[in-house]
């Protein structure tokens, strides 16, 4: 059996989805766990998921980190984005880029997984645009001022889950899995 680890109900949701995709399950382990602080998603994810592993022992599991970066505020609020959703949310963002012409971001997510014995990570972006205003109220996160191809995420709803960076690294996880 293979867990997820994961406090946040929406990304079960979205995880869920993929994975039936592949024929696959995993049980959900609804927990918050220790993620450090730092510059790199992948070193967030796979040390989160290295501290997860004592605790875990010998059970498989992965994780996955998110976060929005956005070109004209060099790469913020990037790992930090939890911390800044809750802080200043969509409002905020939208605040931080008024009269900004560069509007380009990108979603990236990693997924650690531990097989028991060594952690492994799966990255996955998807370039898009912060909007000028919050647009839809389908997700969760930054989903509502993200924008791609012309839609935030947020208005897209369930077709969000063929494009996101969560699926792009989910589906580089999932194939793994099933090599």
């Amino acid at each position: 059996m293979i867990y997820f680890v994961t406090s946040n109900e929406g990304k079960y949701r979205e995880v869920l989805a993929i994975a039936k995709k592949y024929g696959l399950e995993f049980e959900w382990m609804k927990e918050k766990y220790v993620e450090i602080q730092g510059k790199d998603l992948e070193e967030i994810a796979r040390k989160s998921a290295e501290i997860l592993s004592e605790k875990m022992k010998d059970k498989k599991f992965f994780l996955e980190d998110s976060g929005l970066f956005i070109e004209a505020l060099n790469g913020f609020p990037g790992p930090y984005s939890s911390y800044v959703f809750e802080t200043i949310g969509n409002e905020g963002i939208i605040k931080l880029m008024k009269g900004v012409k560069n509007r380009k971001a990108y979603f990236k997510a990693v997924i650690a997984y531990w097989d028991g014995k060594e952690i492994r990570t799966f990255t996955g972006i998807v370039e898009g645009e912060i909007s000028d205003e919050i647009r839809g109220s389908y997700g969760f996160g930054f989903d509502p001022i993200f924008l791609y191809s012309g839609r935030t995420f947020a208005e897209m709803r369930e077709e969000k889950n063929e494009v996101s960076h969560r699926r792009r690294a989910l589906e580089k996880f999932f194939e793994w899995l099933n090599a």
